[in-house]
């Protein structure tokens, strides 16, 4: 199906019947990866996933899914988890600087940091597919790039809204700096593979190397024990980093960043002559 082309009650019902398939398929493999103590099931579990996914792709848009099949995947995949790494980096060592968190302590528990770093790549997997491949990708074959950064990036941001000590702010936030930044990314790179590292290694470093909590969650636990002392604008309180004024401000640095290489990318592209130049 022509995705641009497609008549709106048609788009509509396959929109839906993809977003529930990644869902669905989502939901299954995080529980079973969840009720399993097995790493090689972890890690078996987005793999599986992923494939599912190509299929859906192949189904419904006539494609083996070119933002998964290509052969600058680990590259990408490990650009992803560099930024990732990075970005909070950032985010900690400016509430250092600021004077609103220390470091107490450093514990490393070898084994529970391998089971919850395995756990959030079938979340990034899950999650990424479901926002950036299916949600973002169609709208932004539809409608446009802008209409699915907002649309994809603020219902991936207030789906987090559910979550434990989540507030407006806090899905706010992550609409901004998450949502509206992974789809800036997947734009750029047609790759779901540096959204995936980025997701990965942004919820792994928050909680399990500087011990905030991930999206309200405990994520269980952490490298470093990371004391937070000011007011939640910057700290982002009981919720983690995610809802530090800090991360928000960074990642909407980065999607302007990301959407203006995007443009003079796709500008470049369109206008031959322009490379001449």
């Amino acid at each position: 199906m022509n995705i641009k082309t497609a008549p709106l009650w048609k788009w509509i019902l396959m929109l839906i019947a993809s977003l529930l398939l990644a869902f669905i398929g989502y939901g299954l493999i995080v529980g079973v990866s969840e009720m399993s103590h097995s790493w090689v099931v972890a890690l078996v579990a987005p793999v599986v996933l992923l494939v599912l996914y190509a299929l859906v792709v192949r189904w419904f848009e006539k494609e083996w899914a070119p933002d998964i099949f290509t052969q600058k995947a680990l590259w990408h995949l490990l650009m992803g988890l560099v930024l990732g790494v990075a970005y909070m980096a950032c985010v900690v060592g400016i509430m250092w600087l600021s004077g609103c968190c220390t470091i107490q302590r450093l514990t490393w528990d070898g084994a529970a940091q391998f089971k919850v770093f395995l756990m959030f790549l079938g979340v990034a997997v899950g999650e990424e597919i479901l926002f950036r491949g299916v949600l973002f990708k169609w709208i932004d074959k539809r409608w446009g790039l802008w209409i699915a950064m907002v649309v994809s990036g603020f219902i991936f941001g207030f789906v987090h809204l559910t979550n434990d000590n989540a507030t407006i702010w806090s899905s706010t936030a992550i609409s901004i700096e998450a949502g509206l930044l992974f789809g800036a990314i997947y734009k750029l790179s047609g790759s779901l593979w540096i959204p995936i590292g980025l997701h990965w290694s942004w919820n792994y470093v928050q909680g399990n190397i500087f011990g905030f909590a991930v999206s309200g969650t405990d994520a269980g636990s952490s490298w470093l024990h990371v004391v937070t002392d000011g007011p939640d604008i910057i700290t982002g309180g009981a919720f983690g980093a995610e809802a530090s004024i800090i991360s928000v401000l960074l990642g909407l640095g980065l999607t302007i960043l990301f959407v203006w290489a995007y443009l003079k990318k796709n500008k470049q592209e369109n206008d031959p002559g322009s490379l001449l130049r």
